[in-house]
């Protein structure tokens, strides 16, 4: 099967497989568990190994705690997050086009074998965050926020490769009134009423070296899910500005106000970028953008039963916007006291980073381990009760905590 029939045919299993399965399945998998909190059904989607689904329309799919023990997320593991319903079901390479217009010299229509044959190769490996990854998290500061529920699964890391972003705005040739630039996919809203999932970033940020526009993913095709077959990687920032399925281009003069830039993924322009007071709309807002300082217990998983006396590796990983990270404490005690994990390999700035933590519990009894990272710039990753709350949910980065038994 060549490679455009397959995507035809992978297109085909989200349209009729994935929607079957939900409703062939939905009434024994979509339950509540005994908090009455919504449980996502587990659902192998095409290119991936099951996992929580939280919508088919659009893919909402969500890894696994227990990914965050690896440094690269193998790609049918990784996350998905669309906004849009309508995503092509077929894209044919042939005549698949990346178009850069506006304010150039010399607009062009770029075939994926363009953007490998045509500019230099690069790979960044780079996390991949929403905006809203932990966000059901912000529940326990007791006050609930709007989207999607995620747990700490919406977030990956990855070996990117493709061209430089300003490599190809220099073969366009950006003309001197140009200030942004303005990217767009092929997914599309069900109704025109809706507005486009559209970004934008000053000119200065895309012509610095560390942007790519991606064709690869952990050394394969970017898979179908995860933005097939150009994405945009922003190594440092959330994944709402990683753009899927890239398929335009827009050098612009003038910035073009949009929804999910200047209303959606939102905090308050603010030191803390939190509520002081006031209702859920009544500040100045800015867009979300670079990450913050965060790490995640990837083993033990929660409800973990050990046996006292064993030894085990605890273990997950850590990151921020790409300033480096310099320790991981842990706590056994439920944060009376923290000792020092040791960091793995370094794989670059804006990758996971690794920890370890060797521990042999000498007494039976319920544990509740928590860790926090800290960067090289002196960021500490809060306590939950110490982060500021906004409407969206967004950027939550809490210490995590998980509970044990010994027996």
């Amino acid at each position: 099967m060549n490679k455009i029939n397959r995507r035809n045919f992978l297109g085909a299993g989200l349209l009729l497989g994935a929607s079957t399965l939900l409703g062939k399945e939905s009434s024994k998998k979509i339950i509540t568990d005994t908090t009455g909190e919504f449980v996502p059904p587990v659902i192998a989607f095409p290119e991936k190994k099951p996992m929580k689904t939280i919508s088919d329309r659009p893919p909402l799919l969500e890894s696994s705690r227990d990914i965050f023990t690896k440094t690269i997320t193998p790609n049918d593991q990784f996350f998905v997050r669309w906004h849009m319903p309508d995503i092509p079901m077929y894209i044919d390479l042939e005549t698949f086009r990346l178009e850069v217009k506006g304010s150039v010299e010399k607009p062009l229509s770029l075939s994926v074998d363009d953007l490998k044959s045509k500019f230099e190769p690069v790979e960044i490996t780079s996390v991949l965050q929403c905006g809203g990854n932990s966000r059901k998290f912000y529940a326990s500061s007791g006050q609930a926020t709007h989207g999607v529920q995620w747990g700490h699964g919406a977030m990956g890391c990855a070996v990117w490769k493709g061209a430089r972003l300003k490599d190809i705005l220099a073969m366009a040739g950006v003309q001197a009134t140009a200030k942004f630039v303005g990217l767009n996919g092929l997914e599309k809203p069900a109704v025109d009423e809706t507005p486009k999932f559209f970004r934008e970033m000053e000119i200065d940020e895309a012509l610095s070296g560390d942007i790519i526009v991606a064709y690869s993913m952990n050394g394969e095709d970017i898979p179908y899910l995860n933005g097939f077959p150009l994405k945009l990687i922003i190594p440092g920032h959330f994944s709402d500005s990683w753009v899927k399925m890239l398929s335009e281009i827009t050098v612009m003069d003038e910035y073009r106000k949009s929804f999910f830039m200047d209303v959606a993924y939102t905090v308050p322009d603010n030191d803390c970028e939190c509520v002081i007071s006031g209702g859920d709309f009544e500040y100045k807002r800015k867009p979300i953008a670079v990450m913050k300082v965060k790490s995640v217990i990837g083993y033990p998983t929660p409800n973990t039963v050990i046996k006292k006396g064993s030894r085990i590796n605890v273990t997950g990983i850590a990151f921020d916007q790409g300033k480096g990270i310099k320790e991981v404490m842990i706590s056994l005690d439920s944060g009376k006291s923290w000792g020092a994990t040791t960091l793995q390999k370094d794989n670059g700035k804006y990758a996971y980073r690794q920890w370890n933590y060797s521990w042999e519990p000498k007494a039976k009894g319920e544990y509740t381990i928590m860790v926090r990272a800290i960067n090289r710039i002196g960021n500490i990753q809060p306590m939950p009760d110490e982060i500021g709350w906004n409407a969206g949910g967004y950027q939550y980065n809490g210490v995590d905590a998980v509970n044990v038994k010994i027996v």
